[in-house]
């Protein structure tokens, strides 16, 4: 019994070193040179051919997987990094920074984000004989965890997808099945679980921060968005922070504050307007605030990442 058990530990270690390498193939030659592309509905494949960072950004409900090199975010004060060993999910929308580990020119950091929609694992669940309960007692929008070869293979099938497009039509929504079949069946079946079940606190907190994003740029009024949920303050206060590892005001104030950067890069504002723009009505204020989440004030973090990436085009 022993005997073979080591046996179909070694096969799955053969497995998982195929499927890793293909893989990297298939992302190389998808991607060829630094780029984010998106050759299936749903399937972003991402190449950096150096480490990276800080980058600021916002964390969807998704699943990822690294095929080569390393990543490391860092939300609500909590790290998770992840490997081609380990993959990370993401159930709420999350404010979040990010840093590349591990990437060079002859082995570029490849990785792939699939989407995932409350829908799609409702609809597995459903049909499915999963019948696992919400743990509440670590109901975080995210983290990371050991990938294990049968849920790999399935990503390796889907990607392969993209060189069949008449075959990806019938094949990939019921490889993205299993996809959350498995991920439902897994360590964080219970946290995926949130992203469909409604009625619990975390669907609460999803539809909250639905609201912030949607109007992160007007004043929060904790009161009427916790009457409007059926929640008590407290109540709300204690669920939102358990859920995203943020108050509903320092989340509010880095959705603002990652808004404003981008006016000022992509359209080039000045702070003033960019901080009102964002629902700031004191540009001092807005400053302050900048320099504590970005490490500079605003104009010459623009003038610092514009020259970065003069420099990257030279």
């Amino acid at each position: 019994m022993i005997g073979d058990t080591t046996q179909q530990a070694e096969r799955d270690l053969q497995r998982m070193q195929t499927q890793r390498s293909e893989l990297v193939e298939w992302i190389e030659r998808l991607t060829r040179q630094e780029e984010a592309v998106e050759p299936l509905a749903g399937l972003h494949l991402f190449r950096l051919a150096e480490r990276r960072g800080p980058i600021y950004g916002v964390t969807e409900p998704s699943f990822c997987v690294i095929a080569q090199g390393s990543k490391e975010i860092l939300q609500g004060g909590y790290r998770y990094r992840y490997d081609p060993y380990h993959y990370l999910l993401a159930t709420v929308d999350l404010p979040r920074v990010s840093q590349i580990l591990e990437a060079s020119a002859e082995k570029p950091y490849l990785s792939l984000r699939l989407d995932l929609s409350p829908s799609l694992v409702s609809s597995v669940i459903l049909d499915s004989t999963y019948s696992g309960v919400p743990n509440q007692t670590n109901v975080r929008a995210i983290d990371v965890s050991l990938l294990e070869v049968d849920l790999l293979d399935a990503v390796v099938r889907l990607i392969r997808l993209v060189d069949c497009p008449s075959e990806a039509q019938m094949l990939m929504p019921l490889i993205l099945r299993e996809i959350v079949y498995r991920l439902l069946k897994g360590e964080q079946g219970a946290r995926l679980r949130h992203l469909a079940v409604q009625g619990d606190s975390t669907s609460y907190i999803a539809r909250a921060v639905e609201r912030l994003r949607r109007d992160f740029d007007q004043p929060l009024r904790i009161e009427t968005l916790a009457r409007d949920l059926g929640m008590s303050v407290s109540g709300f206060h204690h669920h939102f922070k358990a859920v995203t590892s943020l108050s509903p005001l320092q989340y509010q104030k880095q959705l603002r504050l990652q808004e404003a950067r981008r006016l000022m890069m992509g359209k080039e504002l000045d702070a003033a307007s960019a901080a009102f723009r964002v629902g700031y009505q004191d540009a001092s204020h807005f400053s302050r605030e900048y320099k504590s989440l970005f490490g500079v004030p605003p104009m010459r973090d623009v003038q610092q990442l514009r020259e970065a990436a003069r420099d990257s085009i030279g």
